[in-house]
């Protein structure tokens, strides 16, 4: 399939060392906000929505993995940067590692959140793929949504949740869908080894989307990875512990 060009945010001094964001399955460029003040200070933070996703194109699937690398690709190439810094989380961490993998050249540093190399119930992804085919991306948006926090933030901050649901909820159904399937055949089991960007790989202690062994996984096969598990976080880490995760990535990222 053809690279699409999607739809992206810049933030930050043009001329600073760009820094690309892409994020999880069902969100927008959005869920970076608290990072972005904060990183923008000291480089070009490109947001990044993934095909399908937010305001980008929504062409008809199957897609692959590398149909959604091949979609970065082509935006750096468009933003006229050779190399970047990549922070991915879920869907984003799994295209960050596969485009670390296959286009050495184009990483300096990586960062992974709450992602996986290898989904160990790879129907749970078709089961979903096919519920949203069938009612649509909100029938499966209050449940998805109980995944990305932790039961203590939704007693206390309601309106995130359903801020969150609703963004779910306003995803292509299409989009949504065709990511969720190549989630099920994703497996980047031999892609890690080959992974040469210093990389900094963050679990979160609560996550039942990603829950920490799958980061350790990650940690454990690509070279030289260091791994941090932040606790009272579910999947959407970045958002829940924006303070620890800020202070990761600025530490990483700026070495």
């Amino acid at each position: 399939m053809t690279a699409v060009q999607v739809h992206h945010v810049e933030d930050g001094d043009p001329d600073a060392p760009a820094v690309l964001m892409a994020g999880s399955l069902g969100s927008t460029v959005d869920m970076w906000e608290p990072q972005v003040a904060v990183l923008a200070e000291r480089f070009r933070v490109v947001r990044v929505d993934t095909r399908g996703h937010g305001r980008s194109p929504v062409p008809d699937g199957p897609y692959a993995l590398d149909d959604l690398v091949d979609d970065v690709v082509d935006l750096l190439d468009r933003l006229g940067v050779d190399r970047a810094h990549v922070v991915g989380l879920s869907l984003g961490g799994i295209t960050a590692m596969r485009l670390a993998a296959r286009e050495p050249h184009r990483v300096d540093r990586l960062a992974l959140l709450c992602t996986s190399s290898r989904f160990p119930s790879p129907q749970a992804w078709r089961d979903r793929a096919a519920a949203v085919r069938a009612a649509g991306t909100a029938s499966i948006a209050e449940a998805v949504v109980q995944r990305w926090f932790t039961d203590d933030l939704r007693a206390r901050a309601p309106q995130v949740v359903a801020r969150w649901g609703a963004v779910i909820a306003a995803t292509s159904d299409e989009g949504y869908a065709s990511c969720a399937t190549l989630l099920a055949d994703m497996d980047l089991t031999d892609d890690l080894p080959r992974i040469t960007a210093p990389t900094l790989v963050v679990a979160a202690a609560e996550d039942p989307a990603t829950p920490p062994d799958q980061l350790r996984t990650i940690a454990a096969a690509v070279p030289g990875a260091r791994l941090e598990v932040v606790d009272a976080a579910a999947h959407l880490v970045n958002l829940e512990r924006p303070d620890v995760v800020n202070a990761l990535l600025l530490e990483h990222l700026g070495r």
